[in-house]
């Protein structure tokens, strides 16, 4: 049947976010062995027998660490130039994909398959609230202790503006691609999704801070994307492809805010550990917390 193959995009989709986490995680230690391929002795010794054919005088041992370390950058510099291209593949790949079968006959098979299973009926509003899940869980780990990549300041700025740069793109396709919904009755406005994009983003945040120190943690913030994504098709709000580009610009902007974050480093209150600052969503509207300990 083809809601198998619905499934086994699913799955498909939950893996291709572990096989990048994966890629990341593979790519540190290339880094750190290259640190153990200089071995300090052997360089003296080259150095010693230079000497006596030059007749300059031996080299430090600080020197050689210092140049050491100076090819070690350099090499550690080469390998960061792929680094776009490998962290922006995966979303800009759901983009395209996304962009090339909507309003195919594929798309409305899928639809017509999933509704055939759960029958025309089923509604279901967990997904308004599985989107900001991975908010929930980045900052009950930052109260528990889980070391993490960033300060909190630094992981709501960069929440704050991942969530508002997605929000205008994606409502700005919305207002310009006017897409019918599955369900015809809700209009238009259906490419691309925004609830999607909504827990994408929030989990890519939550990706970016623990996937060095605890990746079942930064994993778990895309089952919850994931499952979102699928409650909107299961709810007939959206089509397969909305979802699809939906989760690509959530991963994909919050990706790039990530890597231009040592350009805009900016922390007040990374030396006060008095003030708190957090982020509170309710509906439509936006707000913040504050907290003060005296």
């Amino acid at each position: 049947m083809r809601i198998k193959g619905f499934l086994l995009s699913v799955v498909l989709g939950i893996s291709s976010f572990a096989a990048m986490a994966q890629t990341d995680s593979l790519s540190a230690p290339k880094d750190k062995v290259r640190f153990k391929e200089f071995n300090i002795p052997a360089v003296k010794a080259k150095d010693s027998v230079a000497s006596k054919q030059r007749h300059d005088p031996p080299k430090s041992l600080q020197q050689a660490v210092a140049e050491n370390k100076q090819k070690d950058s350099l090499v550690l510099q080469s390998k960061a130039k792929p680094g776009f291209i490998r962290k922006t593949v995966l979303p800009v790949s759901m983009i395209a994909v996304g962009v090339l079968i909507s309003k195919s006959a594929f798309e409305r098979s899928v639809k017509n398959e999933v509704q055939d299973a759960l029958g025309n009926n089923f509604h279901t509003k967990i997904d308004d609230y599985t989107r900001y899940a991975p908010i929930v869980q980045l900052y009950a780990a930052d109260a528990f202790g889980v070391k993490a990549k960033n300060h909190w300041f630094d992981q709501t700025k960069n929440l704050a503006i991942s969530y508002i740069i997605t929000d205008f793109v994606i409502n700005s396709l919305k207002d310009n691609v006017h897409k019918i919904r599955p369900d015809v009755e809700m209009g238009d406005g259906s490419f691309p999704s925004a609830h999607t994009a909504q827990a994408f983003t929030t989990a890519a945040v939550l990706y970016e801070e623990f996937k060095d120190t605890s990746p079942l943690l930064a994993y778990s913030g895309y089952a919850f994307a994931t499952a979102t994504g699928t409650m909107r098709i299961m709810n007939n709000a959206h089509w397969f492809s909305d979802v699809m580009v939906g989760a690509g610009i959530g991963i994909l902007v919050t990706k790039l805010v990530y890597m231009l974050d040592p350009i805009i480093k900016w922390n007040p209150f990374k030396k006060k550990k008095d003030i708190t600052i957090l982020p509170q969503i309710a509906g439509n509207g936006y707000g913040v917390y504050v907290g003060y300990k005296f």
